[in-house]
């Protein structure tokens, strides 16, 4: 196993580059890091109709999110490879296309987190705003969206690790990933799937257990936040 990755570390790492595209992990961690981000504007909408007073448009956010939650992320994957040359009037990328269809599915997982958030807020910052005579939309951008992000961190960070794990499925339409490395590799060597895939899973552990330890820390920081905060508060109350 050891001489497999001393002799393939680069493939893993960064693909074929610099002779051809840019690959393994460099590009597993650029999608993720692309979708989640190009998503990010498309979930706090769906999060903020979810919770909105209008039926209609909470109605129709909540059957988008429940239906993109209910589909598996490989239909999305071959739908976007299949029909975007039909829309767009050109070929599309194993690349791009493995983004487009992260950008949908996680878009509705992460409206959920956003939702979760804004409603674990305390009551009392939305009746103060509504005191202080502020609206509906310089409450959510000014006062609710900053708190609700802050205590979401942990959650996305762990959204994030999930991301990680499904751009894996770009394998299917030869997007260059870490899967597509490791394919590769095996595919030379032959005689050695197991090391080759073990090699890989390691990589995907190693990499996830260190987010994941990330998202705790986060999460324990964001706890001990509160609980100094509080504490004074109840020494006046007392």
């Amino acid at each position: 196993m050891l001489e497999i990755l001393q002799n393939n570390w680069l493939l893993f790492l960064v693909g074929q580059y610099p002779h051809g595209p840019i690959g393994g992990l460099a590009m597993t961690l650029f999608m993720a890091l692309t979708a989640l981000a190009l998503c990010f504007p498309f979930a706090i909408c769906l999060a903020l109709a979810r919770l909105s007073p209008y039926r209609w448009l909470r109605l129709s956010a909540t059957a988008i999110v429940h239906t993109v939650r209910g589909l598996p992320l490989i239909m999305f994957i071959f739908w976007t490879y299949f029909f975007s040359p039909l829309i767009i009037g050109r070929a599309v990328g194993g690349v791009e296309t493995l983004i487009i269809a992260l950008v949908v599915y996680e878009a509705a997982y992460l409206s959920e987190i956003i939702r979760a958030g804004i409603q674990g807020l305390p009551k009392g910052q939305f009746e103060a705003a509504s005191a202080l005579g502020l609206g509906y939309w310089t409450t959510t951008w000014k006062i609710v969206l900053p708190q609700a992000l802050h205590n979401m961190l942990p959650s996305m960070v762990s959204q994030f690790v999930s991301t990680i794990k499904e751009t894996s499925l770009g394998y299917v339409i030869s997007a260059h990933e870490m899967t597509f490395a490791a394919s590769q590799v095996n595919n030379v060597l032959l005689t050695q799937p197991f090391e080759v895939y073990a090699i890989l899973a390691l990589t995907y552990f190693v990499l996830c257990f260190a987010l994941t330890s990330l998202a705790r820390y986060i999460e324990r920081r964001i706890s001990a936040g509160r609980v100094a905060v509080a504490t004074p508060a109840v020494a006046v109350a007392v």
